[in-house]
């Protein structure tokens, strides 16, 4: 009987440490994908409200990894800007508007 633990031990380990090794040039596990942003932002529209609202931050063993979070918050900063420029630009003009233009924002009473 102890042979026979003997030996089914060994074959154990072998297999084992086959399987950790690996079988020659051909990995036995498939490498890990990195943990990324499963809905990106878009890159060809600026950020909506329902894209922030889909966005899902892939989280690490101590929390969410801090440089997804980074190039997210990066990219909302920056569109924010744009917008917060645009606006404003469009307020400027409308400040020198000349004041004969009938301004089409207002309802008619």
């Amino acid at each position: 009987m102890f042979w026979f633990l003997l030996i089914a031990l060994v074959v154990v380990v072998a297999a084992v440490t086959l399987a950790v090794v690996g079988g020659g040039s051909e990995a036995v596990l498939p490498e890990a994908e990195p943990d990324r942003v499963a809905d990106a932002l878009p890159e060809s529209r600026p950020v909506v409200r329902a894209d922030i609202d889909a966005l899902r931050l892939p989280v690490a063993p101590r929390g969410y990894r801090m440089a997804e979070v980074d190039d997210v918050l990066d990219r909302l900063a920056a569109e924010l800007a744009e917008r917060d420029a645009r606006i404003a630009e469009l307020t400027a003009a409308r400040a020198h508007a000349p004041a004969d233009r009938v301004d089409l924002t207002k309802e008619e009473r």
